[in-house]
Order: structure tokens, then C-alpha cells, then sequence
């Protein structure tokens, strides 16, 4: 556990249908030897205290990686709302102290080390509750900052007004986005289709340990 205030739970959303790859778990497959997975965990696990994993189907999957798995409770695939969803409900159930939840899609392998404390920095400058990333020109709704305070909130919209727009959700709330240059990398690169692995073998050499 990091000394990090406020505690912030991270969560890795797994549990699309990666269909432009194919199928699959996309964060299982590999960029310079390791996993898109490992990667991802290697730069939020400092930054926060524990890691979660958003799933469905089978998390024997994922076992080699030793952290909780939580399906969605919303069923169909109703989107990363429904990961951020189970994703506070595990938090508010089993981290009783912990009152933050940052998201990051787990197969973003560039996730940049100050990711937490910037979007932190930038919620509590703004005075907003929510705060999500941005790169390039572009918002990244599903790399941000959630409270538990508003899960219930969450729920509402997800089952009774079958919400799916991140964006649209965040904005009845107030919400502000942080930008990091996209130059020589974007840290929020993510692999979709197969020629993207390339691609990140690339960005990942150009990184270095960056």
C-alpha cells in the first residue's frame, strides 16, 4: 500500500467484447514479452492503495495476476459504467475507508506514473467530484477519478434510466478533464485492433522506461 490521501482503490476495466481484436481478452495479449495486463499494473499499482479487476465470464483467466475480479451486476454488457458500478460497490463493501476509485481501461499499457495525484489535483481545484483524463484534443471518460459517495447515483441511471454515455452521466455532476501531452507518446494509447499491438511494440521502444 502506497501513503497516498485520500486512498484510491484502482480499477482495471476488463470487460468489453473486443470485438475489433477479435474476441478475447485484448489486455492478454503481449507487448515486449509481457502482457498488456502487466504493463498496465506495473504503473498504477504505485500510485494506488490496491488494485481490482473488472471482468465477465471465467476469472480463472486472470488468476497469474492475484487481484479480485468483479463481474458487472448490470447484465448485457451495458458498458464501462457498469464496471465502474461494481467496481464501487466491491470498494464500499470491502475498503470501508477508502471513498475514491480511479479507472483505467487495461488496455491502455502507457498509463502515465502521475495519473492519480493530477486527476486528484485537478478535481479538488475545480471542486468538482469527478475528474477524468484527456490527451491529443480527446477526453478519455473512462480513465477518471469516481467517489463512492455517488454509486448509488450510478445505479439509478444504469438500471433505471439505461444510461451508457460516460460523458453524459459525469457532466449532471460536474466533472473536469486533465491533459497530458500526447508527444512522444499518448499515455492513453490503447490497443484495439490487432495492427494496434504493433504499433504499441513501437511506442513501448520509443518510451523506454519513461
Amino acid at each position: 500500500m502506497t501513503d497516498i490521501s485520500p486512498a484510491t482503490l484502482g480499477l482495471l476495466l476488463a470487460g468489453g467484447l473486443a470485438r475489433r481484436m477479435g474476441g478475447g481478452d485484448k489486455p492478454l495479449r503481449t507487448i515486449a514479452g509481457r502482457t498488456i495486463l502487466a504493463h498496465v499494473i506495473e504503473r498504477l499499482s504505485p500510485q494506488c492503495d490496491g488494485l481490482l479487476l473488472n471482468a465477465n465470464g471465467d476469472p480463472a483467466r486472470f488468476a497469474d495476476y492475484g487481484l479480485p475480479v468483479v463481474a458487472d451486476s448490470v447484465p448485457n454488457f451495458a458498458g464501462p459504467l457498469a464496471g465502474i458500478l461494481a467496481g464501487l460497490d466491491w470498494l464500499a463493501a470491502n475498503r470501508p475507508g477508502a471513498q475514491w476509485l480511479v479507472s483505467v481501461a487495461a488496455d491502455t499499457p502507457f498509463i502515465p506514473r502521475d495519473l492519480v495525484a493530477r486527476l486528484h489535483d485537478a478535481r479538488v481545484a475545480a471542486n468538482v467530484p469527478l475528474a477524468c483524463a484527456a490527451s491529443g484534443g480527446w477526453t478519455h471518460p473512462v480513465i477518471g477519478l469516481w467517489p463512492v459517495a455517488l454509486r448509488e447515483e450510478l445505479r439509478h441511471a444504469l438500471t433505471v434510466e439505461d444510461e451508457r454515455k460516460i460523458d453524459r452521466w459525469t457532466a449532471r455532476h460536474g466533472v473536469v478533464s486533465v491533459e497530458w501531452p500526447a508527444v512522444p507518446v499518448d499515455p492513453f494509447f490503447n490497443a484495439n485492433r490487432p495492427d494496434d499491438l504493433a504499433e504499441a511494440e513501437r511506442l513501448h521502444a520509443a518510451l523506454g522506461d519513461a
